[in-house]
């Protein structure tokens, strides 16, 4: 009997072996948690939340980071580079990136062939987006995707593929969802999820949805006096995409991450009665070379051109309902906004027992503010009561937040002191580092999946009726 133990012993070492090398064929690198075993692989960079997950020492991130773009020449690596030399050289905690940087035509063939790094970080260009990040998926590689990461339908089944085929490899993709950090967010959902104080979310109807969102921005701005220079591909909706397959992304992933938390939306059957309208702004020669700095409108762009003028599909709305509750988005791109003004944003979510809503306008200084309203058929000494209770949960946790009556009867201010409230920059890391984790854990929420597909289900095919309908 003992003559057989060495072979037993022998036999599970190599069981051992065989299990984690087949671990580590699907997933290249099994993640622990520890110091620089995060190799990012910048691809292509783009827009300036390429730079943001560096903006900050992350200890788990390698310090060498490993960018493929296709010319030295290029502007969104260009911008890319310029960050990180910014982070690195900072006087206050600064950076110490390490850039390993490739360039040229071949580029994409260069990083799946490499394989230097085990994260893929994509920002920039939406036209060939979800074909880079199925090429990554198919690869072996993890992804973490800037929005949008399907911009039409023909992307929307490459996405699909790419969710399927990560299953597969044992990869992880994820969507930059950086709304879901923002501490107004986090408060309303906290609400939205009190039945005491919210009740239940109304079903509405399409005149009259249970959740509305209106998001205005625009295309010129100036930063401490200086322009905000976007590339001319900006202007193009087949790079960029159009309003309502770009930023309502964030839209719909806050309502289902707020109205329906940790429950899979299935668009096959939570999903119905899309419809969608779009309509452009008129961009012309001189707006165009103000806010690009391109002297003429390069050749990509002028079958939008009509009597001179740049037509961007960067407008529309989108309703749809969700589990048969009514929805209502809409997206607007100006080119420049009046004196005085700035984006601003509305949002409407409706309960039985109370409505919410969140206002950036002039009247709050376009800081976003979030106010609560008493439904109809709620006594307004009941709400008060209510609210009053609402809050004492959330000061147990957020202590610097209040409610306060306002000027209108049955209504109140949410109250979160500025000096509490993080900056949109700050909210990637988090991202990055809930991803991170998931890379360790291997336990990314199924939700997780079948929301993001249901987002850009919701997106892609508003985008086909809104052209169809033309």
């Amino acid at each position: 009997m003992k003559k057989g133990w060495p072979i037993i012993v022998a036999g599970l070492i190599l069981l051992s072996c065989i299990q984690q090398n087949r671990e580590k064929a699907g997933n290249k690198t099994a993640f622990t948690g520890k110091e620089g075993e995060v190799k990012l692989i910048v691809l292509a960079p783009g827009h300036f939340h390429a730079n943001l997950l560096q903006k900050s020492t992350i200890p788990q991130v390698n310090d060498s980071v490993y960018v493929y773009a296709i010319s030295p020449d290029d502007a969104g690596l260009k911008q890319y580079l310029s960050a990180i030399e910014l982070f690195n050289c900072r006087s206050e905690n600064p950076t110490n990136w390490h850039e390993i940087i490739y360039t040229g035509h071949d580029f994409m063939d260069k990083m799946i062939t490499g394989k230097k790094g085990n994260v893929v970080v994509l920002a920039g260009n939406n036209k060939n987006k979800t074909e880079y990040i199925l090429s990554a998926v198919n690869a072996g590689l993890n992804v973490l995707s800037d929005k949008p990461m399907a911009i039409n339908r023909e992307d929307f089944l490459l996405l699909e593929e790419a969710y399927k085929n990560a299953k597969e490899k044992n990869v992880q993709l994820y969507d930059m969802m950086t709304e879901r950090y923002d501490i107004l967010n986090i408060i309303e959902k906290e609400l939205i999820n009190n039945p005491d104080f919210f009740g239940e979310l109304v079903k509405g109807t399409p005149e009259d949805p249970a959740i509305y969102m209106e998001s205005v921005h625009h295309f010129y701005k100036e930063v401490s006096g200086t322009p905000l220079i976007r590339p001319a591909w900006y202007y193009d909706v087949e790079q960029q995409g159009e309003g309502i397959a770009d930023v309502t992304t964030h839209l719909i992933d806050l309502l289902f991450w707020k109205c329906f938390p940790g429950q899979p939306i299935d668009y096959s059957r939570d999903i119905g009665n899309i419809s969608a309208t779009h309509w452009p702004t008129g961009i012309s020669q001189q707006q165009f070379s103000q806010s690009t700095g391109e002297s003429t409108f390069p050749d990509y762009l002028q079958k939008y051109l009509v009597n001179s003028i740049l037509n961007v599909y960067a407008n529309g709305t989108v309703s749809f309902d969700v589990r048969n509750h009514n929805v209502s988005l809409k997206v607007i791109w100006n080119y420049q906004a009046p004196d005085g003004g700035a984006d601003t944003f509305i949002s409407t979510l409706k309960g039985t027992k109370a409505i919410l809503k969140t206002v950036q306008n002039k009247e709050q200084n376009f800081v976003k503010q979030l106010y609560a309203q008493k439904a109809e058929d709620v006594d307004e000494k009941e709400f008060a009561r209510n609210i009053e209770t609402a809050i004492g949960k959330i000061k147990a946790i957020y202590p610097f937040v209040s409610a306060s009556p306002t000027s209108y009867n049955g209504e109140y201010l949410i109250s979160i002191p500025v000096e509490n409230r993080e900056g949109h920059e700050s909210h990637f890391r988090y991202v990055a580092e809930s991803f991170f984790n998931f890379l360790v854990n291997r336990n990314m929420p199924e939700w997780e999946k079948t929301n993001t597909l249901a987002k850009y289900f919701i997106t892609s095919t508003a985008l086909a009726k809104a052209i169809d309908s033309k």
